[in-house]
């Protein structure tokens, strides 16, 4: 935790709105016993942006619960201690992929406190979502958790034109500069 308070103390939020957002999360990992628990109406996530550096494309996976093609991650499992930790998960478990790197580092590419709607017996409630970046050289192994999880590769420009999540576009905006 306390590697996370330093990385989000370092970290260069791009607009007044993230900015509010890892103020949140930091304030969340400095006063919760748990900041990760799923009992807590705000609780840290991890998740990353899939992609295949010489393509230059981006994996989305389709959530059945949202109806919407989003980034791959989710909830910190027990013993997880940082987000990126949680995204390599993840992205193993969602993808199939086994090659999966941090890209072009392990940096922080995109902080978001995004409105989780209730289901399940679950309350609605916040996921602060750590955002990174991850690499594949493999993109023909992906291989879907379930059938209704899909998965596709995509331009980045295609991505943006298939999620209707405004967040998400801009993380795809800021991988599309990484990836030149």
């Amino acid at each position: 935790m306390v590697a996370l308070i330093r990385e989000l103390g370092r970290y260069e939020p791009r607009t007044s709105e993230e900015a509010a957002d890892v103020g949140r999360v930091r304030s969340l990992l400095r006063s919760a016993a748990d900041p990760w628990s799923r009992s807590t109406p705000l609780h840290v996530t991890g998740s990353a942006l899939v992609v295949h550096p010489s393509s230059r494309r981006v994996l989305l996976r389709w959530h059945a619960r949202q109806q919407a093609w989003l980034q791959i991650g989710g909830h910190v499992d027990p013993g997880e201690v940082h987000p990126l930790t949680t995204a390599l998960r993840e992205g193993a478990e969602e993808t199939g992929l086994t090659d999966l790197v941090a890209w072009p580092d392990a940096s922080i590419a995109h902080v978001v406190i995004v409105d989780v709607a209730a289901a399940k017996g679950e309350p609605a409630h916040e996921h602060a979502d750590v955002r990174f970046v991850l690499a594949t050289e493999t993109p023909e192994a992906i291989e879907p958790e379930s059938p209704e999880a899909r998965l596709r590769w995509l331009s980045v420009e295609e991505a943006k034109g298939v999620t209707a999540e405004e967040n998400l576009r801009e993380t795809l905006t800021r991988v599309g500069g990484l990836l030149g």
